[in-house]
Order: C-alpha cells, then sequence, then structure tokens
C-alpha cells in the first residue's frame, strides 16, 4: 500500500499519514510498529519522553524496509533545552533506536516560561548539520513561537506537531502554517478520550459513504492538508486507519465536521502558551 504525500516549503517529502506510538513499548511495541511498517506506514511517531526510541529503532531495523524509506521522528524532552544537554540527548536518541541517523527530530514543547526553546533549536540545526538527523521541527508551537525561531535563526521547522481533531480544528493556526510552508501533523487525530467517535455528524457522514467514523475523521485531516498520526497496535486498525485515501468527502462534509470546533476543545487544556512538560 503507496501512501501520498505532502511537500513543506523546503521540498521535504513526508507521508500523508503517520503511525503514533505513545505507550507502545517493549516486544509489543516492537511488534506493532513492525506490523504498521508491513502495513505500508513510512511516517513513524516516537519522542524522548515515550521511553519507546529503542522498540521503534529496532522495529524499523527489522521491517525489511531500506531505512532511506523510513521517517522515524522522535522529540527533544524540555529538561533538555539547553545547547549541550539538547546536543547530547539527540545523540542519545540515535544510539538507542540503533539507526544511522534520525528521520524527524522535534522539540517537543516550547515551554516558554523557561524560554529556552530557541537555544534548543540551534542544537537541532547543529544535529542536522552534523547528519545526525535529516529534517527538524517542532511539536506544540505557536505561531508565534516559529515566528521567532526563523527570526533568530534564520531556519524555518519542516513541520510543526500540534493537536488538532474536529472538536478543536485550529483553523487560524493551519492558516499561519500553509503561508509558511511548515507541514502540520495531528497528535491526538481522533480525539483520544473523548465522544468524538460517537458525534452523530461524523456518524451520519461515515454511513453515508460506508466507512467507519475513524476513517471519516482521518479523511476530514487529509482534505485539509494535515498529517494525522493515529495510534493503533493492531495490523487490522493499522489497515483500516491507511484505507483513506479513496474517501472523498465534500465541501460541506469537511464543514461540517470543522464546525463541531469548540473553544475549550483541547483533550486535556494543553495550551502551549502557559503549559510545560520536561
Amino acid at each position: 500500500m503507496g501512501f501520498p504525500s505532502l511537500t513543506a516549503g523546503d521540498g521535504t517529502v513526508l507521508p500523508a499519514i503517520g503511525l503514533g506510538t505513545y505507550k507502545l513499548t517493549g516486544e509489543a511495541g516492537v511488534e506493532a510498529v513492525g506490523h504498521a511498517i508491513r502495513v505500508g506506514y513510512r511516517l513513524i511517531d516516537s519522542a524522548v519522553n515515550y521511553e519507546n526510541e529503542g522498540a521503534v529503532g529496532r522495529a524499523a531495523r527489522s521491517a525489511g524496509v531500506s531505512p532511506d524509506d523510513l521517517v522515524v521522528t522522535s522529540k527533544l524532552p524540555g529538561r533538555r533545552h539547553r545547547y549541550a544537554e539538547a546536543l547530547a540527548t539527540i545523540q542519545e536518541s540515535v544510539y538507542r533506536s540503533g539507526l544511522d541517523r534520525i528521520g524527524l527530530y522535534l522539540i517537543h514543547w516550547p515551554n516558554p516560561k523557561v524560554d529556552l526553546y530557541v537555544e534548543a533549536w540551534t542544537a537541532l540545526i547543529e544535529a542536522r548539520n552534523r547528519g545526525l538527523v535529516r529534517h527538524i521541527g517542532v511539536s506544540n508551537f505557536l505561531p508565534e513561537h516559529i515566528d521567532r525561531l526563523v527570526a533568530e535563526t534564520g531556519v524555518a521547522p519542516v513541520v510543526n506537531q500540534i493537536e488538532i481533531h474536529p472538536y478543536f480544528p485550529q483553523r487560524e493556526a493551519l492558516d499561519h502554517h500553509r503561508a509558511h510552508g511548515v507541514l502540520v501533523q495531528a497528535w491526538s487525530p481522533l480525539g483520544r478520550r473523548s465522544d468524538l467517535l460517537q458525534n452523530p455528524t461524523i456518524a451520519e457522514i461515515a454511513h453515508g459513504h460506508g466507512i467507519s467514523p475513524a476513517q471519516t475523521v482521518l479523511a476530514w485531516h487529509l482534505a485539509r492538508q494535515v498529517i494525522p498520526l493515529p495510534k493503533a497496535s493492531t495490523a487490522e486498525r493499522q489497515r483500516e486507519n491507511a484505507d483513506i485515501f479513496s474517501i472523498d468527502l465534500d465541501a460541506g462534509e469537511i464543514e461540517a465536521i470543522t464546525a463541531l470546533g469548540r473553544p475549550d476543545g483541547r483533550i486535556a487544556g494543553q495550551d502551549p502558551a502557559v503549559y510545560e512538560e520536561f
């Protein structure tokens, strides 16, 4: 199963869907990620704080796919934003993964009260220059945080991974990212811990297309040029989540789903303007 792709402003190409791996650890994590790669996933999300870089790397190395065809992602934790610590952490991510380099490395949260995210970004730039990572980006950054990175370093992230789902559609952020050539990935694209997949609007649209509510929401992400990162541990669910590229939602359906957005739509209230994660 070949997946379509999206291209960032600098020419970086990423698959149009990826696999979330939060809590996929140990042998079970290796098996789940290995299933996904065999199904066709080529973008595999991870993070230092997920404590599964080893499992993801082992699956990537043993899946029978060229490492150059995979984009394994990891993320720098907030406690490692100082330059030397950030660089050493990135090196450790590479060592833990067992890969020659990490495909995509992100700053996990900006932690603006600590205010070291620009320093962390300079470490990611250096890691890319040294060949430790192929591409660099950010996660949970607000548009003003990205603007500051560009203003102070001249280097824009290729991607920003943020919370997006129909209850929190992030219209303004998407407009900003499109204008600046930054690809957007969605964490919790199916609105975990919410009633999203039981929502009557989504159920009605799903029924009309003969697809599942999850496929409906993932197709909505694709229609908005957002890269969803659904987590799924079974090959069956992984296949269902990936079987979305022939789904053609019309403009009215896309708008009806987007209109489900709520001012307080964040799943856990994690506003990057004030939220800190270490």
